[in-house]
């Protein structure tokens, strides 16, 4: 399996903190390391149906994981069943996001 990220994401540093954690084996692919991977992700988000709807709210769309076989996902739970490991625990989440808004952080 492949995963695309950056470590400016917060779902990516909670995948690459399941992955260390629990030690299975997946290509990571930081598509802000280099040019390279950068372009590599763009061809995918440019021409992916997948990315239909994340092009469509400007978003970026990673972690992306892509199968051996090309199918490709941005939910972690499928992503892991491709490679025996169980869903993903609460417990297991590193990071989560603030529930702060224009009044203050709750």
């Amino acid at each position: 399996m492949k995963v695309y990220g950056a470590e400016i994401c917060i779902d990516c540093r909670n995948y690459k903190a399941i992955q260390k954690n629990r030690g299975f084996e997946a290509e990571y692919i930081d598509i802000t390391a280099n040019t390279a991977n950068l372009k590599e992700f763009l061809k995918l988000r440019d021409t992916e149906e997948i990315f239909a709807p994340v092009r469509a709210h400007s978003g970026i769309g990673i972690p992306l994981f892509v199968n051996e076989d090309g199918k490709m996902t941005f939910d972690f739970d499928e992503a892991f069943s491709w490679i025996g490991q169980p869903p993903v625990k609460e417990e297991e989440i590193i990071e989560h996001r603030s529930s702060c808004g224009i009044n203050g952080c709750k």
